[in-house]
């Protein structure tokens, strides 16, 4: 039975009731007032939220994992399911698709000793975090708010909780929560939050400053752990400072001054882990082969890429409609473009009216530094992907204008208290607001559920967006799945018409070709992707299977080989360099390829179909039959096309 390899995806309590005399800490009273009191009191609220919070997103429960690479960094790989020495050594050692992330694949650890492989666990633990990043979002928005206005009180907490609703329930922030694989996002946004809460803790007068510090900086080591995307982090504490926290206040002889002078010491070590984090992430990214070279998007076409990203969350902010897991990039990026000319345009009018106002109003030009600064390691100037954009980029770089929102309502809620505004304007507003948030609320619970499997995913994408080659080609791929090679091919096809230059989709065509039968053509199309890619053992070992599938073992050999000496431990190409060998009257050899296959999915049925096949061939029948007993528990279809050959032995 030959394996092919699949088409490519481009690289997205209480432990007993309490009577009316509990018993608390050894004290005998009545705790119900008190339960009561916190109920009810400001303590809940971020309680309340995150309650919220995972409520909005709870339809991703459902969700499966999807081809857009969960089944690259999850459903097929072995290596971190476990919490033992060899899988450590995995997570601390790996750059598998160019991320170091062994935080976050400690946490997929967890949840494979926990759930196995059902995708409900993960996505569970993806809803807590992002749960739990509401409350924290709520906790820092207090302090922060108490720092940047005057609002106190219940009104200081309802600005902040409605900053929260605003980050949390906003449709931008279901990619990084409903997609498995984006763990990375949710566990570093939270331990990107637990640092500056803990910073901000660590300001008060009565706080233990120093121990506060650094469990600090141990959050903000977790978080570069977990995804280099908060290497910047540094710079937004130091931003803090200047505003609106005014610690430092810009100035040219800020050198002369002792107490900035002492302000910025403190941020060394911050300092220290933020440029590790970013060499690391420059290597992972290298490493894998993701960096997009400048030869191919020059300097002029990446400040355009980064303007255009400076606007693009600005926009589905404002207007979070047409939502995709890809933005695509186009194969030329011009700066005449008219989308690269509107998004230049916003952006400098837009930096133009904060710098202008800063005096008047510090807070605007403050958040647009902070966006700018959290956003600026994907922004476009160093590139890796497919992407001019990609909504898990907003899941920190857009907390700042959850809240501008959360003080703009406390402001008003103020001003109707004053009576400098009439109060049904004010109510109108808070409608207004109460609408925009309920909104978002339901944009968030269907946009969690696109990522339900994977041909919901790319019939989504490509309904948004039918020019998106890349998104047409996964649509392809999933068709492929389910054995649809005629549908398959159609959107292949196109995916090649709409972006020639994607060569890998002439591999992804030629397995849709293979599958219909139409070898000569697959053959075509799998030596149109080597041309670009000599060296992927995916496509080389397609086409040995278009030459097997011929009876053309001779041919196949070499280029099986040739697969093993690029990557000796490739699954499909050791079942597939077993079968030619024994088909060319070397058993022997082929056993031992299929036995190695063996060694890495004991649980394939395959192997064991041609395990059988090779131990038919040795005569050693016992041991074929034992393959085949194993085949009829697994795959007694399967099992069955090995009846006739069995039929003359037994």
């Amino acid at each position: 039975m030959n394996v092919t390899a699949s088409p490519e995806t481009e690289p997205a309590h209480a432990a007993a009731a309490l009577g009316d005399g509990g018993i608390v800490n050894g004290v005998g009273r009545d705790v119900r007032p008190l339960l009561l009191g916190w109920i009810t009191g400001a303590r809940a609220i971020p309680v309340a939220l995150a309650a919220i919070a995972f409520l909005v997103v709870s339809p991703s429960l459902l969700n499966g994992f999807v081809e857009w690479d969960d089944y690259v960094n999850l459903f097929e790989n072995r290596n971190y399911r476990g919490l033992g020495l060899k899988q450590l050594r995995w997570m601390f050692t790996s750059a598998l698709m160019g991320h170091y992330i062994p935080v976050s694949w400690l946490s997929f650890g967890v949840d494979y000793t926990l759930w196995g492989m059902n995708p409900f666990g993960y996505h569970l633990t993806n809803n807590l975090l992002h749960a739990a990043n509401a409350a924290l979002v709520y906790l820092v928005a207090l302090r922060l708010l108490a720092s940047a206005t005057s609002l106190a009180g219940a009104t200081q907490r309802g600005a902040a909780a409605v900053a929260t609703l605003f980050f949390a329930l906003h449709p931008l922030r279901a990619e990084s929560v409903a997609w498995a694989t984006e763990r990375r996002d949710v566990l570093s946004g939270f331990f990107f939050l637990l640092t500056i809460l803990l910073y901000l803790k660590a300001l008060d007068r009565a706080a233990p400053r120093r121990r506060l510090l650094a469990a600090s900086v141990a959050c903000y080591a977790l978080a570069l752990l977990s995804k280099s995307i908060v290497m910047t982090l540094p710079l937004v504490l130091l931003l803090l400072d200047v505003y609106p926290l005014r610690r430092v206040r810009l100035r040219w002889d800020l050198w002369r001054d002792d107490h900035a002078k002492a302000v910025l010491r403190e941020k060394l070590p911050y300092v220290a882990l933020g440029l590790a984090g970013a060499v690391v992430a420059l290597w992972a990214v290298a490493s894998n082969d993701f960096l997009t070279p400048v030869h191919r998007y020059g300097w002029p076409a990446r400040v355009s890429l980064a303007l255009f990203s400076l606007w693009f969350y600005v926009e589905k902010t404002l207007l979070p409609v047409a939502l995709t897991p890809l933005y695509e990039l186009p194969a030329v990026v011009s700066a005449a473009d008219p989308r690269f000319v509107r998004s230049a345009i916003a952006v400098l009018v837009i930096s133009g009216a904060l710098v202008a106002l800063r005096t008047r109003w510090p807070a605007g030009l403050a958040v647009w530094a902070y966006y700018g600064i959290v956003l600026g390691p994907v922004s476009g100037f160093v590139h890796a992907g497919h992407q001019l954009a990609h909504d898990r980029y907003s899941y920190l770089s857009c907390l700042g204008w959850a809240l501008l929102a959360g003080g703009a309502v406390g402001v008003a809620v103020r001003a109707a208290g004053a009576r400098t505004v009439k109060p049904w304007l004010a109510r109108v507003a808070l409608a207004v607001v109460g609408a925009w948030l309920v909104t978002l609320a339901a944009l968030t619970w269907y946009q969690v559920q696109i990522w339900r499997d994977t041909e919901t995913l790319w019939r989504y994408a490509v309904e948004h967006d039918p020019q998106c080659g890349i998104c047409q080609s996964n649509l392809g791929q999933a068709l492929y799945r389910r054995d649809l090679f005629s549908l398959a091919q159609a959107q292949f096809e196109r995916a090649l018409a709409l972006r020639p230059d994607h060569a890998k989709v002439h591999a992804n065509l030629g397995a849709a070709l293979q599958g219909l039968g139409q070898y000569a053509p697959a053959i075509e199309q799998f030596n149109l992707a080597l041309a670009r890619y000599p060296k992927d053992p995916d496509i080389l070992t397609n086409l040995a299977v278009a030459y097997l599938n011929q009876k053309r073992h001779a041919e196949a050999l070499p280029i099986l080989e040739r697969t093993h000496h690029i990557d000796p431990d490739f699954f499909a190409n050791l079942v597939n360099l077993g079968i030619a060998l024994v088909e060319l009257g070397r058993p022997e050899e082929g056993l031992t390829y299929l036995l190695r296959a063996l060694e890495q999915k004991p649980d394939e049925p395959v192997v064991h179909f041609d395990l059988a096949r090779a131990y038919l061939s040795l005569g050693n029948y016992m041991a074929a039959r034992a393959e085949y007993d194993l085949l009829v528990t697994m795959d007694p279809r399967r099992a069955g096309a090995l009846e006739p050959a069995f039929s003359s032995v037994w």
